[in-house]
C-alpha cells in the first residue's frame, strides 16, 4: 500500500480539526478508549455527542482556546491506502508551522467556509502551496449545512477561488461540497447535496494520483553510514547503507561518486540482510563498489547523465523559524539529508509577501515567519536538485553553530 501525505490549511473556525476527526471517526479509525475520553471532553457536540475536533487538537491550549497552534500530525488508513495527514494552524504568526507542514505533504486541502467565501487566509495558504510547488490542491467548502446546502453559493465559491488558482499556477484543484459537523460528502456522499455528481473527500483522497518526484526518472542514492566490520569472516567487507531516495539501482550498473566525480559500477547490493539484484525508491540498501574510493556520509551514488547539481554557491528560498534574525554574512550548518556542512549567508536578495507573493527590497532582517530569497556559499560542494525537480534532494534545514536549533527551512532553487 501506498502513504499519502496530506496537510489542511484554512482560517480559525473554518472547520480544519473537525474535518480530519470526521475523516477518522467515519473510517473507523477511533479506537474505543479514545471515543469514551473524547465524550467526557467534548463541549461542542455534533449528534453523535463528541467534538471531533478534539481527536487532532493536543495541546491544552490549542482545546482551551479552539484553535490549532503546532502542527498535529494523525495516521490512518483505509483497505486502498495509508495517510499521514498535518493539521496545520490558520494564523499568520504560524507561517512557519504551515511551510513545515506543507513541505513533506504531496497534496493540500484547502477548507474554505461556505458563510465568508474566498477570504486573505485562503489566498495566503494558496500563495504558500504554490511556492511549495504543491502538485494537488483540495478546496474543501464547508458548513454547507449553514447555506441550506445550496448549489449557487458552492458555484459562486468556485469562481471565486479559479480566479485565483489561476493566478497562482494551481494546476490540479478539486471541488468538495462538505459539512464536516455532519458528514456530508466526507467519507460517504451526501444525501443533502444530490446536485453534487463528483465523489466523495476520502473516495478522491484514496485514488487520487500524486507525483512521485522523478522517483524513476533520477536514481539517488546518498550514503549514510560506511560500514566496515574488519572482523576475520569479513576482513574486506565495506558497504555503503543508506535508503534509495530515488530510482532503481542494479548489480552491474555503472555510476558516479559524487562531489568527487568518480566512476565506478556496483558489484552487489543487500537489503533486508540477504543479497538482491535490484533496489529502488524507499528501500534501505547497502551498496558494494568496485573500486575503493574514499567514500564518506553525505557522499551521494548517481548514475552517468543523470547527475544533481554539484556546487559550491546556491541560490535558495528559506522560511525563517527562529526568534533571533537572519542576517548577512552569518554561519550556519546546512543539512541536506545526512550532509552536515558550513555555509555562509552570502545574501538576502529580496523577502516575498506571503499574501501577495510580491517580492520586497531587504531594507532589514529577515524575522521569524518572513521568507526570503538568500545566496549561500558552503564550505565544500553540495549534490542536489533544485526544489521543483526534486522535493527529497531539494530541500535543506539550516543549523544555529552555537545553540544546534533549526532555525531555517530552505528550498534549493
Amino acid at each position: 500500500m501506498d502513504i499519502l501525505r496530506f496537510i489542511t490549511a484554512g482560517s480559525v473556525d473554518d472547520g480544519k480539526s473537525t474535518l480530519i476527526g470526521r475523516l477518522l471517526y467515519d473510517s473507523k479509525n477511533i479506537l474505543i478508549d479514545q471515543l469514551e475520553a473524547l465524550e467526557k471532553q467534548s463541549k461542542n457536540k455534533n449528534e453523535n455527542g463528541i467534538d471531533l475536533a478534539i481527536l487532532t487538537d493536543g495541546l491544552r491550549a490549542e482545546r482551551e482556546q479552539g484553535i490549532t497552534i503546532d502542527v498535529a500530525y494523525r495516521y490512518f488508513s483505509t483497505p486502498k491506502r495509508k495517510f499521514i495527514i498535518a493539521d496545520a494552524p490558520g494564523h499568520i504568526q504560524y507561517t512557519r508551522n504551515m511551510i513545515t507542514g506543507a513541505s513533506n505533504s504531496q497534496l493540500i486541502v484547502i477548507l474554505i467556509d461556505a458563510r465568508q467565501g474566498v477570504i486573505e487566509q485562503t489566498k495566503r495558504h494558496s500563495i504558500i502551496a504554490s511556492l511549495l510547488k504543491m502538485k494537488n490542491v483540495v478546496v474543501a467548502i464547508n458548513k454547507m449545512d449553514l447555506v441550506d446546502y445550496s448549489q449557487e453559493i458552492f458555484n459562486d465559491i468556485k469562481i471565486q477561488y479559479d480566479e485565483v488558482a489561476q493566478k497562482l499556477g494551481l494546476e490540479n484543484v478539486n471541488y468538495f461540497p462538505i459539512s464536516a459537523f455532519h458528514g456530508d460528502n466526507i467519507v460517504s456522499k451526501s444525501e443533502n447535496m444530490n446536485w453534487y455528481e463528483g465523489p466523495s473527500l476520502l473516495d478522491f483522497l484514496e485514488t487520487v494520483e500524486v507525483g512521485r518526484n522523478n522517483e524513476f526518472e533520477y536514481p539517488r542514492f546518498q550514503v549514510q553510514y560506511v560500514i566496515r566490520p574488519q572482523t576475520d569472516e569479513l576482513h574486506d567487507y565495506r558497504g555503503y547503507a543508506g535508503e534509495v531516495i530515488s530510482g532503481v539501482y542494479k548489480k552491474g550498473d555503472e555510476i558516479t561518486v559524487l562531489p568527487q566525480n568518480i566512476r565506478t559500477k556496483i558489484t552487489a547490493i543487500e537489503t533486508g540482510g540477504k543479497e538482491t539484484d535490484a533496489v529502488f525508491a524507499g528501500q534501505p540498501a547497502v551498496i558494494h563498489l568496485e573500486d575503493d574510493i574514499d567514500i564518506s556520509r553525505g557522499d551521494c551514488l548517481v548514475k552517468p547523465g543523470t547527475e544533481p547539481k554539484v556546487e559550491n554557491e546556491i541560490e535558495a528560498i528559506v522560511c525563517w523559524l527562529d526568534k533571533k534574525e537572519l542576517t548577512e554574512g552569518s554561519k550556519y550548518f546546512i543539512q541536506h539529508k545526512s550532509k552536515l556542512l558550513k555555509a555562509l549567508v552570502k545574501e538576502i536578495e529580496y523577502k516575498i509577501d506571503v499574501n501577495t507573493l510580491e517580492k520586497i527590497p531587504v531594507t532589514e532582517n529577515i524575522r521569524l515567519n518572513e521568507v526570503a530569497k538568500i545566496r549561500m556559499k558552503t564550505a565544500s560542494p553540495l549534490v542536489f536538485d533544485s526544489f521543483e525537480e526534486s522535493r527529497n534532494t531539494g530541500n535543506a534545514i539550516l543549523i544555529d553553530e552555537t545553540s544546534n536549533s533549526t532555525v531555517g527551512a530552505v528550498m534549493i532553487l
